[in-house]
């Protein structure tokens, strides 16, 4: 049988994974926290969709049931825990969406994202993005230039003025956040254990927070728990 190739993993997918890096979680409450963190944001969640995502990792060997867990009434929730394959999936699908960025919405999701890669690593690759925003932009700027120069009337150049200025912003952001990575005061979460899982080094998930009764794993705390505006979700 074929192993399943991370690269061809859905956004929904990578998020999953990134998530039960957390801890073991059951969907619902994968849901939840995902919707808590905005992060519908960058992809959709909808009920069947995600539960057929969930269903399709653990099939692909990514992760695996770990338990079965009940709530009153409720009905029997199955909780899933990440699988090493599935720890360096994230890593190899992150690596590699940063380092191509050709679909906006695969990129949005990788820089969400960005925190499984080792900081290092994340600098490179964004410095090498870094190069080809700037080529790109002397391109697109040559192109402009040399049109207005043959007396292009400048209306038919709207579209093309608006990439340039979109361009310009993202070379700028990089380089702050490149700024940013190489001062060590700058936070990265991305510790020794997830650098290991990166390779497949590491034989299970990261060790998770557990609830006061020292049952269900919690969720460690992410920054995005609260609005743009600042309230919380």
């Amino acid at each position: 049988m074929t192993s399943p190739n991370p690269l061809a993993l859905r956004p929904l997918g990578v998020m999953i994974l990134a998530l039960l890096r957390e801890g073991d979680m059951h969907p619902y409450e994968m849901m939840r926290t995902l919707r808590a963190r905005r992060e519908d944001r960058l992809v959709k969640l909808q009920n069947g969709t995600f539960y057929h995502q969930v269903a399709t990792l653990e099939r692909d060997g990514f992760i695996a049931q770990q338990g079965v867990e009940r709530e009153g009434n409720r009905p029997e929730r199955t909780t899933y825990t990440l699988l090493p394959a599935g720890r360096a999936a994230t890593a190899d699908w992150v690596r590699d969406r940063i380092g191509t960025g050709n679909r906006l919405a695969d990129l949005r999701v990788a820089l969400a994202e960005a925190h499984n890669l080792p900081r290092e690593e994340f600098a490179r690759l964004m410095r090498a993005r870094l190069e080809v925003l700037q080529a790109e932009y002397l391109e697109w700027r040559g192109g402009l230039d040399g049109a207005y120069a043959r007396g292009v009337d400048p209306q038919y150049l709207i579209e093309g003025e608006r990439s340039l200025a979109l361009l310009k912003a993202d070379i700028d952001w990089t380089e702050h956040l490149l700024a940013q990575l190489a001062d060590r005061a700058f936070s990265w979460q991305c510790s020794p254990e997830h650098e290991a899982g990166a390779t497949g080094a590491t034989s299970g998930a990261a060790p998770a927070a557990t609830d006061a009764a020292g049952g269900t794993p919690a969720p460690v705390p992410h920054p995005q728990t609260s609005s743009p505006n600042g309230a919380q979700a």
